[in-house]
């Protein structure tokens, strides 16, 4: 059966309830269902832990999918307990660095709003995330900033639509993203949109994302790099510049 993954409706869902359906060799855990965000799209999976019965913790170091994407394994931390099949779990994401994750992902979105060119690769972090376009031009980068922060003021409203593969596959156009394809094998593709009625931006993504644009707080483009002749990585950082928060 195909893992239940209820990120996908509900990014802010932090706990949960789930059966154990599956433990792996190396201590994989398979759940009926989870709120554990598996690695996917330059986002890392969540981390967090799992509350037993007794009270007692398996704590969770990485959050993966399996030979395809309607499988979830949750790895635990060398040492942690295995749980046992049928077993009933209670779920805790690390829900400040899950946060963090959203709102630099969110910011990632953002960017590409601001700078309308093809994306060529693309890597969220806690602290640093980084976008790389295909562009031969040269552009300031305290002016990007300045145009991402007036976006994040704004505080336009992030919502979620979904489309069928098929829809997505008749309107390739819609993907920004040059040489990395939308989750698709499961029916249903999201639509990260911005903005009343997707006004800002409207962009396939399997993401976890803020609920609105003022969210992401204050982040700046730490610095723009030439990787190549017609590409330009940016790295965006949370806080002022020499005051990262």
């Amino acid at each position: 059966m195909p893992v239940n993954a209820l990120y996908r409706d509900d990014f802010y869902l932090s706990t949960c309830e789930a059966v154990v359906t599956a433990v792996h060799e190396d201590g994989g855990i398979e759940l009926d269902q989870t709120c554990f965000y598996a690695t996917s799209g330059g986002q890392p999976g969540d981390t967090g832990e799992f509350e037993r019965a007794d009270g007692s913790k398996i704590a969770l170091g990485q959050t993966k999918h399996g030979p395809s994407k309607d499988v979830i394994i949750h790895v635990p931390l060398e040492g942690a307990p295995r749980p046992v099949v049928g077993e009933t779990l209670v779920l805790h994401v690390d829900w400040p660095r899950r946060y963090r994750l959203m709102r630099m992902h969110t910011a990632c979105h953002l960017l590409s709003v601001v700078c309308s060119y093809p994306i060529t690769g693309a890597a969220v972090g806690e602290e640093e995330s980084r976008v790389d376009f295909d562009m031969i031009e040269t552009i300031d980068k305290d002016e990007v900033t300045a145009k991402l922060m007036e976006l994040v003021e704004q505080n336009h409203p992030v919502t979620l639509q979904w489309i069928t593969d098929e829809e997505l596959t008749a309107n390739p156009d819609i993907v920004k993203s040059k040489n990395v394809r939308p989750p698709m094998g499961l029916g249903r593709v999201s639509l990260v949109c911005i903005g009343e009625n997707s006004s800002i931006d409207s962009q396939p993504c399997g993401g976890t994302h803020v609920s609105e644009t003022q969210e992401v707080g204050r982040i700046h483009i730490a610095k723009i790099e030439k990787k190549g002749k017609e590409n330009r990585r940016f790295r965006i950082r949370f806080g002022t510049p020499g005051d990262e928060a």
